[in-house]
């Protein structure tokens, strides 16, 4: 069963949290996986896990609680907001896969900007060296083949910056919520929180490293790459 490509423009936070919910808590075994493409207008979203210490400075942008999972997160104008519902156990794959799906769609979409995208132990999302964002050359801090690095518990975001968000809740096996891709924002917001809890983590978009690319054209490509990885 495909999955069916929904583009919603842009929308608010909080009725589109509260539509996936009701689509999941509805679904059935017959019910088709649905890919959401959207932005948001500013907001900060906080995670189940967020701390309000991570807030640091919110002012005008409103606060709103999620029940993803993570810490707290800025969603604007110039991010493509992505929203897989899926039902793994149709699909074939556990959360771990699924997380490791995203994130590889997202690789291949910033690959097609001649950008190199980086996975850090410890820290789901995609980052990229703020030097030089097309290197190829591995990651010390990047995840081990075992799968366990003894540092995760404290990530290493020496010289990089974090491009893309993740931040998921699955539910009877069906997950919602999803990811988030920097492409051309007003990057000033994140300086307000500690992104993903984390002090000091600086925030990047396609056009902080020299990629001129329109928000629908990013949009496409994302949704094509996540239409392909996230397939049963």
């Amino acid at each position: 069963m495909e999955i069916a490509l929904h583009r919603l423009g842009r929308v608010d936070y909080l009725p589109t949290a509260c539509a996936m919910q009701e689509f999941t808590a509805a679904r059935t075994a017959e019910t088709q996986d649905q890919l959401w493409l959207c932005e948001h207008p500013p907001v900060f979203t906080q995670g189940l896990a967020g701390k309000a210490a991570h807030l640091l400075l919110p002012g005008d942008i409103p606060v709103v609680q999620s029940n993803r999972g993570g810490q707290v997160t800025y969603h604007g104008p110039g991010q493509v907001v992505a929203y897989p519902l899926i039902d793994m156990q149709r699909a074939g794959y556990y959360v771990k896969e699924f997380v490791y799906r995203l994130e590889e769609a997202v690789i291949r979409t910033l690959d097609q900007f001649n950008v190199t995208g980086h996975r850090v132990a410890g820290a789901p999302g995609i980052y990229v060296r703020l030097d030089d964002p097309g290197s190829h050359a591995l990651l010390p801090q990047r995840p081990n083949a075992a799968g366990s690095d003894p540092n995760s518990a404290h990530p290493d975001f020496t010289g990089l910056g974090k491009i893309a968000a993740l931040g998921i809740k699955v539910s009877r096996h069906c997950t919602y919520h999803g990811l988030a891709l920097n492409v051309a924002m007003e990057l000033e917001p994140y300086s307000r929180i500690n992104p993903c809890g984390y002090q000091g983590l600086r925030s990047v978009d396609l056009s902080t490293i020299g990629v001129s690319v329109s928000w629908q054209e990013a949009a496409e490509r994302l949704s094509q790459k996540l239409l392909i990885y996230l397939a049963p």
